[in-house]
């Protein structure tokens, strides 16, 4: 049967949806008690009708907010003539979207995926490819304390968050942790054997924390003196979101890498990655030595093209409407003693408690705004791109809001 449960005239479709998943699906995931039926630009609907102000965007995927005209006429378009060919031919799509991704990135191939972290499992197998070829020991990746890559295998051995990883451990060996923005530790750590380093250029998941300029220049430096590449993980941090098409590119002049992996935003809700690297980096992977059934689909690649048009348009405004952003969050940190710290660039933007911020996220949503907690403590907000002024200062009003609540009861 194809009609939903929500849209079949039952009485409580929220509870039975909530039954349902509880009886069939691995209980893997600790959601919130919401369940949505629908959305338009920056606003979502639940079940019983009610209206949230979107500012999690499916964890920075819906970079243009929900039912975009134009994503939903290339969606309709694109579905009546091929969704999917397999790699084993070409389309129209693929290789136009490699190209753009080359032109805004300054790498020169890419690689088509699914999702982030199939996005760096392809990115490390282009660094372990790339040290074997010099020799058998230079295996060695650097990660950095507090990051987040991925839950693959591969990807999770990277992640700098034990509680992510104890549960599969023995992971793949040779991956060493350091503290972010400690030059002194990155140096005494990258050696000859080094293959490669891995850095978010804002790390997500580990509380919105941007690398420093000076710490970005130094990777690049040791990468090139042990013959490493230096990996870019843009997944939640890149393709628009910080208000430049990547975040290196807030750098000036910009520190580029061999290797950068992007996926959220770029099908604006579709599923795809990609591993865009220079040609010292892509000639590590041959034919066969890697591959996607799915990747690179003809409906997911025209959308991502049409998203590009569009990210062309607005980068003005996401710079704008995020210093907006910021600074009405910097005023809620002067009021309430308890916010630590705003941090973020463009439209990735934390605000740091000295509290949890598990039950200020619920009493947020209970006030019709959507927003995340991460590394506990952390309100992780992650609007649609397209987010105005307005809409901005309509969120912080709410956020303030709760926030006066929790500071009137000590």
């Amino acid at each position: 049967m194809s009609t939903s449960i929500a849209s079949a005239g039952v009485e409580d479709p929220a509870s039975q949806i909530r039954e349902l998943e509880r009886e069939y699906l691995v209980q893997n995931y600790a959601r919130y008690p919401l369940v949505l039926r629908r959305g338009k630009g920056c606003w979502l609907w639940d079940t019983a009708g009610k209206k949230y102000l979107d500012w999690i965007s499916g964890i920075g995927v819906n970079a243009l907010g929900h039912a975009h005209p134009r994503i939903v006429r290339a969606v309709r378009e694109q579905a009546a003539l091929l969704v999917h060919c397999s790699n084993l031919y070409y389309h129209e799509y693929q290789g136009p979207l490699a190209r753009r991704i080359a032109q805004t990135s300054g790498l020169q191939r890419c690689f088509f995926c699914n999702s982030g972290t199939e996005a760096m499992e392809g990115a490390l197998k282009m660094v372990k490819a790339y040290g074997k070829r010099f020799s058998p020991a230079k295996i060695e990746v650097i990660s950095l304390d507090n990051s987040f890559h991925g839950r693959t295998l591969g990807a999770l051995a990277l992640t700098g968050q034990a509680k992510y990883r104890q549960d599969f451990e023995p992971l793949m060996p040779g991956v060493r942790f350091l503290p972010a923005n400690d030059e002194g530790a990155l140096e005494a750590a990258v050696n000859e054997n080094t293959a490669g380093i891995v850095l978010e250029g804002i790390q997500g998941e580990g509380g919105i924390y941007p690398l420093t300029e000076s710490y970005i220049r130094k990777a690049r430096a040791l990468a090139d003196r042990v013959n490493a590449l230096l990996v870019f993980d843009e997944i939640q941090c890149g393709v628009g979101r910080p208000g430049v098409y990547y975040s290196y590119q807030l750098l000036e002049p910009q520190v580029l890498p061999d290797i950068m992996v992007a996926a959220k935003p770029l099908a604006c809700g579709l599923p795809l990655g990609v591993v865009a690297a220079n040609e010292k980096a892509a000639a590590a992977i041959g034919v066969g030595m890697h591959g996607t059934t799915f990747g690179g689909g003809a409906l997911a690649c025209r959308v991502a093209l049409e998203f590009f048009d569009i990210l062309d348009e607005i980068l003005p405004s996401i710079r704008q409407v995020g210093g907006y952003f910021k600074s009405r969050l910097e005023e809620l940190a002067e009021q309430f003693g308890f916010v630590k710290e705003v941090r973020g660039r463009g439209l990735m933007l934390g605000m740091e408690l000295t509290l949890p911020g598990k039950d200020i996220v619920l009493d947020a949503m209970a006030e019709g705004l959507l927003i995340n907690c991460t590394h506990g403590n952390v309100l992780r907000l992650l609007p649609a791109l397209t987010l105005t002024d307005e809409l901005a200062h309509q969120g912080c009003d709410i956020i303030a809001d709760v926030l006066r609540r929790y500071a009137a009861n000590g």
